[in-house]
């Protein structure tokens, strides 16, 4: 599956985020079986349907056409006050319109990490409920790391080896689930 293409969208704004750190963790763990492009929701405007109807801003016209070019998506799901972020959250509000949205169908995989014991397990939740909504098509496995404080460096690098093959098995997982989508199972 070398010619795959994953979009994967931290759901923070912070440079050494934990969730950016299991995504560019992702990206080395699949490099040669995957293609993970890792965007950034920086310059994504708050969702206003009054904008949208003008046409979409150029950062959310960017977005939408690499979620729309992606085979799956890999989100890295940040969890605030329990739930995602107001961020993430906004780009799937931008994702999920029409014309065309390209949030519907799309497969897509969540893995998250807190300094908390939970490690994202409630806004991954509620991720879940919102994909499901606008028809994305969701991989059952999750990826949940508590206390990732000492599982990575001040740059955000995922220095656990442990936490690593955990994130490693969880990709052999999604993987295996975009291939039986593939085929149409």
């Amino acid at each position: 599956m070398s010619d795959l293409r994953i979009v994967a969208i931290p759901g923070s704004l912070r440079k050494a985020s934990f969730n950016r750190g299991l995504l560019v963790a992702a990206q080395e763990i699949l490099s040669g079986r995957a293609e993970v492009e890792l965007v950034s929701l920086a310059d994504i405007p708050l969702y206003n349907d009054d904008v949208r109807a003008l046409g979409y801003p150029e950062p959310v016209a960017s977005l939408r056409d690499a979620v729309e070019r992606a085979d799956a998506l890999l989100i890295g799901a940040t969890e605030y006050n329990f739930g995602p972020s107001g961020v993430l959250k906004n780009a799937i509000d931008w994702a999920s319109r029409p014309p065309g949205p390209p949030l519907a169908g799309k497969p897509y995989g969540l893995v998250g990490a807190s300094t908390g014991g939970f490690g994202t397990v409630r806004s991954q939740l509620q991720l879940r409920q919102v994909l499901l909504f606008v028809q994305a098509l969701g991989y059952p496995g999750s990826l949940h790391v508590s206390g990732a404080a000492a599982l990575f460096d001040e740059d955000g690098k995922l220095i656990d080896e442990q936490t690593r093959q955990s994130l490693s098995d969880f990709l052999d997982g999604f993987l295996a689930f975009l291939e039986r989508v593939r085929a149409g199972e």
